[in-house]
C-alpha cells in the first residue's frame, strides 16, 4: 500500500496527514511539492490537506487547484485512486472541478474550531466501510470558509446518488443539507471539511478519523 500528501504553499496540515494515515495503517507516506508533475508510482491514497494554501488568495483553493501537481492528481483519480481532500484540500477539489459545489464564507462569519458530530450518511463507501453501521463519528472542524452550497439540481444528484457520505448533526457553517463531505460520482475522490487527521487516537479525543484512512487501505 502506498499514499502521498501532496505540499502546498500555506498548507499547515500535511504533516498531521501524514502522521494520520502512517499511525492508522503502518504504511509510509511520502510528501510530494505542488510543483511537481509527476505522483510516486503505485499510490493507493492521495491526500490535499488542510491549511491556507496560498493564504487563500482570490478564493480558498482556487491557486493551488492551478498548481502543476494537480493534473496528475487528476489523472490519478481517473484511473482510480483514492483521493482525500480535507479542509482546504476539500475546497482545492471543488475549485479543480473533480467535486461539485463551493464552499463559502461560514453563516456566522465566524472561525469554527471545535470538535464535531458527524452523521454517516453513506456507510457502503470506501471511505466508511470500516465504520460497520457506526452512525456517528466526532472528528475536529477547524476552518472559516466552510459553508458547503450547491444549487437545487446538483444537490439531488448528490441525494439520489449517495454521494454525501457525512452531515453535520449540529450544522457550524451553514453548509446546505447540513453537508459535512460529499464523493465523486465514481466513488474515489472525497473532499470533507471535518479533520479526520485530528482525530485518529483516543488521545486526540476520537479515533474515528483513522477508521476512514484504514477503510481506503482495506479497500484497495
Amino acid at each position: 500500500m502506498s499514499a502521498a500528501v501532496i505540499v502546498f504553499p500555506g498548507s499547515n496540515c500535511d504533516r498531521d496527514c501524514k502522521v494520520a494515515v502512517e499511525r492508522s495503517t503502518g504504511e509510509t507516506v511520502q510528501m510530494v511539492w505542488h510543483q511537481e508533475t509527476d505522483l510516486p508510482s503505485g499510490l493507493d491514497l492521495i491526500v490535499l490537506p488542510g491549511g491556507f494554501s496560498y493564504g487563500d488568495y482570490l478564493r480558498c483553493g482556487a491557486m493551488a487547484a492551478q498548481s502543476p501537481v494537480m493534473q496528475a492528481v487528476k489523472k490519478a483519480a481517473d484511473d482510480g485512486v483514492a483521493v482525500v481532500g480535507i479542509c482546504n484540500g476539500f475546497q482545492i477539489l471543488c475549485e479543480a472541478g473533480m467535486l461539485p459545489g463551493a464552499l463559502l464564507r461560514n453563516s456566522g462569519l465566524k472561525y469554527v474550531c471545535k470538535p464535531i458530530s458527524l452523521t454517516v450518511a453513506n456507510g457502503q463507501t470506501r471511505f466508511t466501510a470500516g465504520y460497520q453501521g457506526q452512525r456517528e463519528v466526532i472528528m475536529t472542524q477547524g476552518n472559516g470558509d466552510g459553508n458547503y452550497f450547491a444549487d437545487a439540481e446538483t444537490l439531488a444528484r448528490l441525494e439520489g446518488e449517495g454521494q454525501v457520505v457525512f452531515r453535520y448533526v449540529d450544522n457550524p457553517n451553514g453548509s446546505v443539507a447540513d453537508i459535512a463531505g460529499i464523493q465523486n460520482a465514481r466513488g474515489n475522490v472525497l473532499g470533507m471539511m471535518p479533520h479526520p487527521d485530528r482525530a485518529f487516537e483516543a488521545e486526540l479525543g476520537s479515533a474515528d478519523g483513522a477508521t476512514l484512512f484504514q477503510s481506503v487501505y482495506a479497500a484497495a
